[in-house]
């Protein structure tokens, strides 16, 4: 899978501007604050629907427009894709695949598949749950168009309880309308309970491998499911929590408070591990996604790395850049010099000065 080119207009600092991408290695490079993030992330809106930094559409679109576009052409398994996204300030966006508009975000899930890594993505196995069920979500999002399908009505069903129960301390004769509710959340919980399982299985298969090798063959490394309630359990410790929910609000059990935790020889390495191996197993997860989207998909997914070559040591930078041969891989960064020190093959270059580019 390819990006063959990328065409803004009116999206962030950019009026209008046209990419044309190699299938191997291309470098962005310029000082910071210039729209290098940008362009990555007009990419994964276009794989996803959704900025990685979790903006609105109102504050992707450049200062002074209504609306913003993105248009990216794809080759995949010999066959060519349009995708075009339509940013309005005051509405809902407009997709469209192949010039056909389509209505829900499973219509586009699975064409253009990303593994994005951001120094952001160096923190998760110390910051909070949510950003590892960020992680899991996304990546399964992309594999699995049912998944998303459950995790979409799941997050509905859960605002709505919410909504229910805060509603009930004023009007308690809604409390007989929870149960309709609670089968719902327990019905697609389930579903994203053992989706997510079933994820960490496979995965734990790839990352295990390739941390070895990344720390010398000195360390194994196992990643952990951590679910807020085992699937079997769900429903009686929903009615058990009922009382407790009702005082505060809010659901207390559920795939919403879920997590994975990350152990290294049997140690947890969240709380124990140092600065360096929380950042090496990272590492193995970002690289064990791109093998994974490759069994999945059986095709690559291409790699959009957003200056984070200046956060790792040189090992691992050197481990990263001969791990991703054979992907089409986007590199933002400061400098080329990290990159001609390790004699990394690059096949374009763009220089990004103040929302322009210029092809080196």
């Amino acid at each position: 899978m390819i990006i063959k080119t990328l065409e803004l207009q009116n999206f962030r600092n950019y009026k209008t501007l046209k990419l044309d991408f190699d299938r191997g290695t291309n470098i962005l490079y310029g000082d910071n604050a210039q729209g290098k993030t940008n362009i990555l992330e007009a990419i994964y809106i276009s794989g996803t629907t959704k900025s990685h930094k979790g903006c609105k559409d109102r504050d992707i679109i450049r200062f002074g427009s209504d609306e913003s576009h993105i248009r990216i052409m794809i080759e995949k398994q010999s066959q060519q894709f349009r995708l075009d996204m339509h940013l309005k300030k005051n509405k809902a966006k407009g997709i469209a695949v192949n010039t056909i508009p389509i209505k829900k975000a499973s219509d586009l899930f699975g064409i253009l598949n990303l593994v994005f890594f951001s120094p952001e993505d160096l923190n998760i196995v110390k910051n909070g749950p949510s950003e590892r069920r960020r992680f899991m979500d996304s990546e399964l999002c992309q594999l699995d168009k049912i998944y998303l399908s459950h995790l979409a009505k799941y997050n509905k069903i859960l605002n709505q309880r919410n909504k229910l129960l805060k509603d009930i301390n004023f009007r308690p004769d809604l409390k007989d309308t929870l149960s309709i509710w609670d089968i719902q959340l327990i019905q697609y919980g389930k579903q994203i309970i053992k989706s997510r399982a079933g994820f960490i299985y496979r995965l734990n298969e790839i990352v295990g491998r390739i941390h070895y090798q990344i720390s010398g063959g000195k360390e194994q490394m196992l990643l952990s499911y951590d679910p807020n309630i085992q699937e079997n359990l769900f429903e009686d410790e929903l009615k058990k929590a009922r009382e407790k929910d009702l005082k505060a609000g809010q659901t207390s059990i559920g795939p919403h408070k879920d997590d994975m935790s990350f152990s290294v020889s049997g140690v947890d390495i969240r709380k124990f591990g140092s600065q360096g191996q929380q950042r090496t197993c990272a590492l193995s997860l970002k690289l064990s996604e791109i093998e994974l989207v490759k069994q999945v998909m059986k095709d690559a997914p291409v790699l959009l790395l957003d200056d984070v070559l200046s956060e790792l040591d040189s090992n691992r930078q050197n481990y990263l850049l001969k791990n991703i041969c054979g992907t089409q891989t986007i590199i933002t960064c400061t400098g080329l010099d990290e990159l001609v020190r390790s004699r990394f093959h690059m096949n374009r270059m763009f220089e990004v000065i103040e929302g322009k580019v210029i092809r080196g």
